[in-house]
């Protein structure tokens, strides 16, 4: 149950009365401006010649000054009623409604004070308008007040109090009213009944709900919506559609357009489409379609489920549209990747609220332009627009999407000095904002000293993500077990989708197994990105049978889930069933996007088979059939499918034949070959090719100075160095790493770091030894020129790899396959030594690099290399 900031009432109810202060009345307003020409004195012989007959006349007149708005027209007939003789409640209840209307809050009061005799109406329009003027505590003490003089209330009272109750959502004295209420015999008028299950369901007390509605004699379509309501609340979308399929049984009772709008959320959370096209057809049989609130539930149904046309036609035969048809439709054209359309949306709105804006800035996130959105933002302070937390949030993100860390530190200065420093979910935006400006030690700095820090999961996440995208997944592991630990942190699509990241990254299936079943017990597979990062965790782990499955779970799929479970068979090296998935694809009707396209060509370097004819005729349909213009990375894939079967030169021509400039990864790809296929001519050209570009990825230069070293170019190689550390370039350190007994062990080349590193090297020298025997050769090829013929193989025997494996063997028991990762590309030497260990071992190694998986097993290795 929500806890209310204001006091409990129960506790106020101990304070006297007190008399309201200026503060609360309205403004005065303008005699002269904003309302029609109205003339006292045309009235006073009007209260003079109806003196006789007061009650109606200054009832009407008291309606004419409240729909005039002239205060000292009602002032005038509150001085002529007290000359009359008698204490007329009628005329004084009246009075107190008059003047409520319009704003003289201090004359109500007056008025009401001076009651010689107040009747139940009286405390009736006082307790109804403290409630409707947000001043709940005041509203129960003079309900209390009634109570005390003896005067029972009637529905009328009940309604106003439970009013004031919901305000606060003070449970404990909605019972009380409850018991009050069923002895009075006040539970029969539908009335109070209808208001009784409104304030159960502001209170989150749903069975309450429900049984008032089953002990109703008598029920309306209120009655109906407001249980309906109660149930689409707490999402139990089932309960209310059934109870919708009664109400349709009833005779005499009809769906409103509250009953249809409510049901029409129902159908969107719940793909119901066919349900939701019969209603729309109700809708149109019963004269509803023109309802605002009903086109606005079918256009938020439609860009869900249906396309933007449909919404489209419904936004244009809508004859009234309010702030919130339109704010919809700005949504509808940016998740469409309409931008322009959008703005021209906005630019015709008449009124604007900040939701508004919030849904413009939102927009220009999930389209990846933030600087529009920073630009909008400035707009909305220099115009004064209203600011809440969500239009904070928003910029915040934006400003972390477009990465500058000046801007960030302005917005975040900006949000400090607006007061919404120590917002949850502000406070959870700015730590993400950080981390992705390049700022993670003042993320770190707020996580660590914020008081929220203790209560808010989000924050949690947004330091956990922080540090997975920043390259430590360590420490998002350490602080996600800890956040678990100290019961900080809450397990949810977000921070679950992050960790399973961080297990496909490290290989940790144990980790991501655990993760799986926690996710399955709190029910997050609705989310079909939880689905996805899990097929992507189990792939890059190593298991496929279980990605598969995990695929064949879920409820539905997009494309990014087809592309997570094709792009797994490809990191297998499994090109063949990454075509056959294609082919369900397209079975299916699952239209490709660039990604997929990407994907399907680098299968073809991965078949079993030589189908370089059949990947050349699917590059060609990618943009006449497909409508995807091909880009740099696609001709990389094509240019690899090429050199994978050796045509180098047909590779080469691909390349000249491209429409544009090729980017250095193009070259890189066929320069790659060049070097599996020992084609040093090929190799030079693209070698210069990319030089000359400079490109900004050292391991491209590298790759270029290992081809010299392998062609005896030693001068060539080492100037191709030098250039790369004039550019402030470094080698990345090949690391491999091995998980035993849920603890990472971590292995550099020629590493003696480890506990049981003469164990794991003494081992090591016996396994070259017994390969040795069998053929293995060490390839002294890429090992540096001035350095003896024995010291070259002793670089070569202690690789990172080599030591990891042979801890492996040491450790795992036999028979069981010895998993590796890691960070870099495995090279020739390693590839070759790894299949004589699979001979002379007897057992499986799983090796995964840069590339993929590597699997050998008597002899051979999955990547057929």
């Amino acid at each position: 149950m929500a806890v209310s900031h204001l006091p409990p009432i129960a506790a106020a109810l101990s304070r006297p009365l007190s008399l309201p202060q200026a503060s609360h009345s309205s403004p005065p307003k303008p005699l002269s401006h904003h309302r029609p020409a109205f003339s006292l004195s045309n009235h006073t012989k009007t209260l003079q010649l109806h003196q006789s007959k007061p009650t109606k006349h200054y009832s009407n007149l008291l309606h004419l000054a409240v729909q005039n708005g002239h205060d000292e027209l009602a002032m005038a007939i509150h001085a002529s009623i007290l000359k009359l003789q008698g204490n007329d409640s009628y005329l004084f209840n009246a009075l107190i409604l008059a003047y409520f209307k319009l704003g003289l809050v201090r004359h109500a009061y007056k008025v009401f004070h001076c009651v010689k005799n107040p009747d139940v109406v009286t405390y009736t329009s006082m307790v109804s308008w403290f409630a409707k003027s947000n001043r709940e505590i005041e509203a129960v003490k003079v309900f209390f007040e009634m109570r005390r003089l003896g005067i029972e209330p009637n529905e009328y009272s009940f309604v106003a109090v439970l009013t004031a109750c919901g305000r606060v959502l003070d449970l404990e004295l909605g019972c009380q009213l409850h018991c009050l209420a069923v002895k009075m015999g006040c539970m029969d008028d539908t009335f109070v009944s209808n208001a009784f299950m409104g304030f159960y369901s502001k209170c989150g007390c749903l069975d309450h709900a429900l049984k008032v509605f089953d002990e109703m004699s008598h029920r309306d379509i209120s009655s109906w919506n407001t249980v309906l309501s109660a149930l689409v609340k707490e999402c139990k979308y089932k309960t209310a559609m059934e109870l919708f399929r009664d109400l349709l049984q009833i005779d005499g009772i009809h769906s409103d357009h509250f009953t249809l709008s409510t049901v029409l959320t129902i159908c969107t959370e719940q793909a119901a489409i066919m349900e939701a096209r019969e209603l729309h057809a109700h809708t149109l049989r019963f004269g509803l379609e023109n309802n605002t609130s009903v086109s606005n539930a079918l256009i938020r149904f439609y860009s869900k489920w249906g396309s933007i046309n449909n919404v489209v036609c419904l936004f244009n035969a809508m004859p009234d549209k309010d702030v919130i048809t339109w704010t919809q439709m700005i949504s509808v054209y940016m998740e469409s990747g309409l931008v322009e359309m959008a703005e021209k949306v906005f630019d015709k709105m008449h009124e604007r609220n900040c939701v508004s804006y919030n849904a413009l800035l939102q927009g220009y996130c999930q389209n990846s332009v933030p600087a529009r959105a920073l630009c909008m933002f400035c707009r909305m302070v220099k115009d004064g627009v209203e600011l809440d937390d969500f239009s904070l949030t928003i910029v915040i993100n934006a400003c972390g999407l477009h990465a500058d860390k000046n801007t960030s530190k302005q917005i975040h200065g900006f949000v400090l000095k607006c007061g919404f420093g120590s917002n949850e979910r502000i406070e959870s935006a700015l730590i993400d904002m950080c981390s992705k400006c390049g700022r993670m030690t003042d993320a770190e700095d707020m996580f660590h000293s914020n008081s929220l820090t203790q209560k808010s999961s989000s924050i949690w996440t947004s330091m956990i993500c922080g540090y997975a995208r920043n390259g430590l997944p360590y420490e998002a592991l350490s602080l996600f077990f800890k956040g678990l630990a100290e019961q900080y942190m809450i397990i949810d699509e977000i921070v679950s989708t992050t960790v399973f990241g961080i297990c496909a990254t490290l290989g940790f299936d144990r980790i991501g197994e655990q993760i799986h079943s926690t996710a399955l017990k709190v029910d997050l597979f609705h989310d079909i990105k939880v689905g996805n990062a899990l097929i992507g965790m189990y792939s890059k782990c190593g298991n496929m049978n279980a990605a598969n499955k995990v695929f064949s779970n879920m409820n539905r799929h997009d494309i990014v889930t087809w592309n997570s479970l094709m792009g797994g068979y490809i990191f297998h090296k499994q090109g063949d069933k990454a075509l056959d998935l294609w082919e369900d694809m397209k079975k299916k009707n699952m239209n490709p996007d660039s990604i997929t396209t990407l994907l399907i060509i680098s299968a073809y370097t991965h078949t079993t088979s030589n189908m370089v004819n059949e990947c050349y005729t699917f590059f060609h349909s990618i943009k006449t059939i497909y409508n995807i213009q091909p880009n740099s990375n696609h001709y990389a894939s094509l240019v690899s499918v090429f050199g994978k079967w050796g045509l180098l030169e047909e590779a080469e021509n691909i390349i000249k034949k491209m429409p544009y400039d090729p980017d250095p990864c193009v070259w890189r790809a066929l320069l790659d070959n060049c070097r599996v296929h020992m084609n040093t001519t090929i190799g030079k050209k693209a070698a210069k090719e990319i030089l000359a570009k400079k490109p900004n990825d050292p391991s491209t230069y590298i790759l270029v100075s290992n081809l010299y070293s392998a062609s005896g170019r030693w001068h060539c190689s080492e100037t191709t160095r030098e250039e790369m550390r004039e550019m402030g370039f470094q080698k990345r350190p090949g690391k491999s790493w091995i998980v035993h007994e849920n603890k990472v062990h971590s292995f550099y080349a020629r590493d003696r770091s480890h506990a049981r590193f003469k164990d794991i090297y003494s081992g090591l020298d016996i396994l070259v030894l017994e390969c040795l025997k069998v053929g293995y050769t060490p390839d002294t090829s890429f090992v540096l020129h001035e350095v003896e013929e024995h010291q070259k193989t002793d670089f070569l025997y202690y690789h990172s790899a080599k030591l990891a494996v042979t801890y492996g063997l040491l450790m795992t028991r036999s028979r069981k396959p010895v998993r590796v990762m890691k960070n870099i590309l495995l090279c020739g030497d390693c590839h070759s030594f790894f299949k004589h260990v699979s001979v002379v071992s007897k057992r499986e190694i799983h090796i995964r690099d840069a590339s993929g998986f590597h699997c050998f097993a008597n002899g051979e290795c999955t990547c057929k290399g």
